[in-house]
């Protein structure tokens, strides 16, 4: 009986573990990509033909005949038919989840003539429901326009003649139709009384529609207009995050807006729990308050320990590695130091005094308590007092681990970089010049211009350095952009706005937006360059990015977009690897018409 017993028990554990053998995983690769010319960012291995891929990482990279060596029944082979892969492009700072809006917007990013962009207006005003606006809220620049210029009020109201509209130009104007001045109550006590706005008027001192300020008026006008429903800001991060995919796009850091933590994240958790956020998404927080002046320091610092406690680094995703990480404070951190960033107008200059005791009050409050934190400075008159007083509280408490950066530092002096070197801080500078370099040409000369920012210094110097886009308002989200006037030297308008000796390499601007980005997502070591270990996140150009001419470095976008080793975005010959979208809310929505990006449609 024993042994009958113990035979039936042997029987039955080898079963299992012959069943359990069956069902383990295979070896080899999930996903193998061959016969492509693999720009690796990496020194040890600068170039190979072949990658493979296994559980979201990289797993081997080599020649086509090594990689496909690891192949298995279930492998994954993808031929880029010698086209340029590159690591997947991170953007160290945008704003996505300020612009929960994007499916109500007429995007004129990489529109070439003003023609086109009337009509493209003229269009949505015909299927823009009665309620609702026509809007075109940044991402453009009259600059790169054949016609070079803004449109006029006459040509706007033409193309939308009974819908309020409103057509932004980055944080710096806004043009009005009739209709949409008198849903704002533009001369009335109805419109924000914003400091520092101001009104072009006609002969009889009429308001004309054409309204000048800074980044606090057009947030105010942002909230007054319809807004969208909670299922239209999550179609819209899905389109917002799919025209980012479409340009190799594969990592963000959100740079705060209108919906602070932990209210937006509801957001994002939609995406998230379904496993449909095709992008990484580090966030900074921003704490506006709810109108009139506050302390953001102290809102942040009562959200993240009380309202919805969370520390740095912490990720909110569950299952994608720097899915949805808190990253720490910024961009803004106090409205009284906040110096804008105008081209068309001079440079705001905050008073000494009152930037030092914001960092001695404020700031400090970070660093003693180990929040990271970024901070919006545009110009080297406010960045001098800035660090004067990070100096100070360097003394008492030390920076040493913390990770921090100055956002945008345009005018930075070299004295000024190697103070922010020293204190081992990083820069994540912007491409606005790219766009909006042929205003600034004209409030502070060409001279200042070739040297704005100082690209070649800062690279040279070693300092953790990013190029951004700071979309969607500010500047377009198309990094090529970026890349193609740090190569040129060139504006959209074919204006030359760096000096030939302020330039970079290929190699060295992409690096800005792969390897030297991944610092400020605290992923260095995992993201940025395409070698064994790290996280499987690549693009696949629609041309060859190191061999084209210059004038189409702004052109090249992606025909394949991996993130985690899953296909986010396809194009020509990979179309139906494709993800497919969900149906666009709302269903008006000039995204489903024209793209988020000329061309797209």
């Amino acid at each position: 009986m024993i042994r009958k017993i113990f035979i039936a028990f042997v029987t039955s554990f080898s079963f299992s573990v012959a069943q359990a053998q069956t069902t383990q995983e295979q070896p080899g690769a999930d996903l193998i990509v061959i016969n492509a010319k693999i720009f690796t960012g990496s020194r040890a291995q600068p170039e190979a033909s072949a990658l493979a891929v296994k559980n979201g990482r990289i797993y081997s990279v080599g020649s086509d005949a090594d990689i496909l060596g690891l192949k298995n029944s279930n492998t994954e082979i993808i031929d880029a038919r010698s086209r340029t892969l590159i690591p997947g492009i991170i953007d160290a700072h945008i704003h996505v989840l300020n612009d929960l809006a994007y499916n109500y917007n007429v995007r004129w990013d990489g529109v070439p003539t003003l023609r086109r962009a009337l009509t493209m207006l003229s269009e949505q005003a015909a299927r823009t429901p009665k309620g609702q606006w026509v809007k075109v809220i940044g991402g453009w620049s009259p600059y790169q326009f054949e016609e070079n210029r803004f449109p006029t009020l006459d040509e706007l109201r033409s193309a939308v003649p009974d819908r309020p509209l409103i057509v932004q130009y980055a944080y710096n104007q806004a043009f009005l139709n009739k209709q949409a001045m008198e849903a704002l109550g533009v001369g009335t006590d109805r419109f924000p009384k914003v400091p520092d706005t101001e009104f072009e008027r006609d002969s009889r001192g009429n308001p004309t529609g054409v309204i000048h300020g800074y980044t606090w008026l057009f947030l105010a006008l942002e909230s007054m207009v319809p807004q969208p429903t909670f299922d239209e800001q999550v179609s819209s991060m899905v389109y917002s995050i799919h025209g980012l995919n479409r340009f190799g796009v594969t990592s963000i850091i959100d740079n705060g807006g209108r919906w602070p933590y932990p209210e937006t994240q509801a957001r994002v958790d939609v995406l998230a729990r379904d496993n449909r956020l095709n992008v990484r998404m580090p966030f900074v927080d921003l704490q506006l308050g709810d109108g009139g002046p506050v302390n953001m320091v102290d809102l942040e610092i009562e959200a993240i320990t009380k309202t919805a406690p969370i520390s740095a680094g912490q990720n909110l995703h569950p299952t994608l590695a720097h899915g949805h990480e808190y990253r720490g404070a910024g961009e803004v951190l106090s409205g009284e130091v906040h110096d804008h960033e105008n081209f068309d107008r001079p440079a705001v200059i905050i008073e000494p005094e009152k930037m030092g005791r914001f960092v001695e009050q404020d700031v400090m409050k970070l660093v003693q308590r180990r929040i990271p934190f970024r901070m919006h400075v545009s110009y080297n008159e406010n960045i001098s007092p800035f660090l004067d007083a990070l100096e100070k509280v360097n003394e008492t408490i030390s920076l040493d681990g913390l990770k921090w950066s100055l956002e945008h530092a345009e005018t930075i002096s070299p004295e000024n970089i190697a103070r922010v070197k020293k204190l081992g801080g990083g820069i994540a500078l912007d491409a606005k010049m790219a766009l909006h370099g042929d205003g600034f040409i004209r409030t502070y000369g060409r001279q200042k211009a070739l040297e704005t920012p100082r690209l070649r210094m800062l690279v040279d110097s070693g300092i953790p350095l990013a190029m951004t886009t700071d979309a969607f308002r500010a500047a377009t989200f198309n990094p090529w952009v970026a890349v193609s006037w740090m190569v040129s030297g060139k504006s959209v308008s074919g204006s030359e706005i760096l000096a030939e000796n302020n330039r970079l390499s290929r190699t060295e601007a992409l690096k800005l937006f792969t390897s030297g980005a991944a610092w400020f997502m605290n992923a260095e070591a995992e993201l940025g360059i395409i070698a064994p270990g790290n996280l499987a996140d690549f693009a696949v150009l629609d041309r060859d990015y190191f061999a084209v001419p210059e004038d189409q470095i702004s052109s090249i976008s992606s025909v394949l977009t991996i993130m985690d080793g899953k296909v986010v975005f396809g194009a020509q010959d990979y179309s139906a690897l494709s993800p497919k979208l969900p149906d666009i809310l709302p269903a008006w929505s000039p995204v489903k018409y024209f793209g988020s990006y000329h061309g797209e449609k």
